[in-house]
């Protein structure tokens, strides 16, 4: 099923989903294939595997397969059984050096502590 809109299941659905918009599983929804999204919702169960920007499983929604994502968020009570790909591992942002959150006049008193 290929979709340029929204697309709400709450019924049972097998194969393969595509869309460039948002896909919601409802509580009562169980998706078994595969699904590729801008944006997935579960509140309901899904089983296969997921390519998407962004994935949240909510409290009592459950997926059970690999999700490929950039953006992955579990709710409280929510599961997840399977593997996870973060996608685009390479926009994380490196770690800061030791003084670049600090007050400009703690910088130049540990600079002029360091020359002393």
């Amino acid at each position: 099923m290929n979709l340029a809109c929204n697309l709400y299941v709450d019924g049972e659905f097998e194969g393969k989903i595509q869309s460039n918009k948002e896909v919601n599983i409802g509580k009562h929804g169980h998706i078994k294939g595969e699904v590729a999204t801008k944006r997935l919702v579960v509140q309901g169960y899904i089983e296969g595997s997921i390519n998407a920007a962004r994935v949240e499983i909510k409290a009592h929604g459950r997926v059970n397969g690999t999700i490929e994502s950039g953006e992955l968020v579990i709710e409280a009570k929510g599961i997840f059984e399977g593997n996870s790909v973060v996608k685009d591992a390479g926009s994380v942002p490196k770690q800061a050096n030791n003084t670049s959150e600090l007050p400009v006049d703690t910088v130049q008193n540990i600079d002029s502590e360091e020359k002393a």
